[in-house]
């Protein structure tokens, strides 16, 4: 028998402060093998009709959906590129495998290149945070040719190679073992800067404890040693950052994130080609794009004029070769 597939009602989503934007959906994306089929939710704004537009993917973490980008999805359209920001399988208004077991690390990463292809996504600036760089860093190298750029805020590739710091391993320990996890109340805690409405719309995509599988799933599906899934294509994909990876790299770093701290995000920055130190976002805790009004003005502009250098340099060295 299939895996029962749950979809949270559209009202639960309707008139969230500070979210205006049309649903769209793949249905059917591939990676959950024994469920029936699942409808991914994703946003996109922004960009039409532009021939220097750049496409940010931007993708979340755990357990928040596409709805923590609310901030910097206007901007990016501001600045005349476009926005692309889908919700995970399991996450905000994407469907829900019932069952824990249905979500793996392949499975969830062929879910994101799905949409890459299906939307024939090109001149991508990929954003990520938390898990939306734990999968999203392992799909550059192998279409490279779609990617220019990346933005990370907070987040760890998951080479199984290094220790976590502490804050993580707890955190993931904590949220392994809790069936019915209080998202808003989680978000509450460590986003003083968040009203109730808007802590009620990360609520919003889990009515009750059943469509809460994939947060118990993530956390049990993170890589921690060299041989869990996942690890492997991390490795490679480490590797393609720090020694082909050429188009621009911006990192914004929470500098009271206790989950994932300063340190790993200066850890980072060093793996990445061609990046320089991280940004401070001196107030911002772990969920950096809460505090997006402090930097998203810039961000698109800012992208634009790395864009803009990172491909007259390559010019010019193509030139004098």
């Amino acid at each position: 028998m299939a895996i029962e597939v749950l979809r949270a009602a559209a009202d639960r989503f309707r008139d969230l402060p500070g979210w205006p934007f049309s649903p769209h959906y793949l249905e059917a994306v591939p990676g959950f093998d024994g469920c029936g089929p699942v409808r991914m939710h994703y946003v996109d704004e922004g960009g039409a009709g532009s021939p220097d537009a750049l496409t940010f993917l931007l993708l979340h973490g755990h357990p928040t959906w596409a709805y923590l980008y609310r901030h910097i999805v206007p901007e990016i359209v501001r600045q005349g590129h476009r926005a692309v920001a889908p919700d995970l399988p399991g996450f905000g208004r994407s469907d829900k495998p019932a069952d824990p077991g249905a979500y793996t690390f392949a499975g969830l990463r062929s879910s994101l290149i799905d949409l890459i292809e299906r939307l024939d996504l090109r001149e991508i600036v990929l954003v990520v945070h938390e898990w939306g760089g734990t999968l999203g860093m392992t799909i550059p190298h192998t279409m490279p040719e779609r990617f220019v750029g990346l933005v990370c805020f907070n987040t760890w590739l998951a080479t199984g190679g290094r220790p976590l710091p502490g804050g993580y391993q707890n955190w993931l320990a904590t949220a392994r073992a809790e069936p019915d996890l209080n998202v808003r109340s989680l978000m509450a805690r460590t986003n003083r800067i968040l009203t109730l409405a808007q802590c009620n719309a990360y609520q919003a995509p889990f009515p009750d404890a059943s469509y809460k599988s994939a947060l118990m799933a993530l956390p049990r599906l993170f890589p921690t040693s060299r041989k869990d899934p996942g690890a492997e294509l991390s490795q490679t994909a480490e590797t393609w950052w720090s020694e082909t990876f050429d188009g621009f790299a911006m990192l914004l770093a929470g500098m009271r994130d206790p989950i994932i701290p300063p340190d790993a995000m200066r850890a980072l920055a060093g793996r990445i080609r061609g990046l320089g130190a991280p940004v401070a976002i001196g107030n911002a805790g772990h969920f950096v794009p809460e505090w997006g009004n402090e930097f998203t003005s810039d961000l698109g502009a800012e992208a634009q004029a790395l864009y803009s250098r990172r491909t007259a340099e390559k010019s010019a060295s193509g030139h004098a070769a």
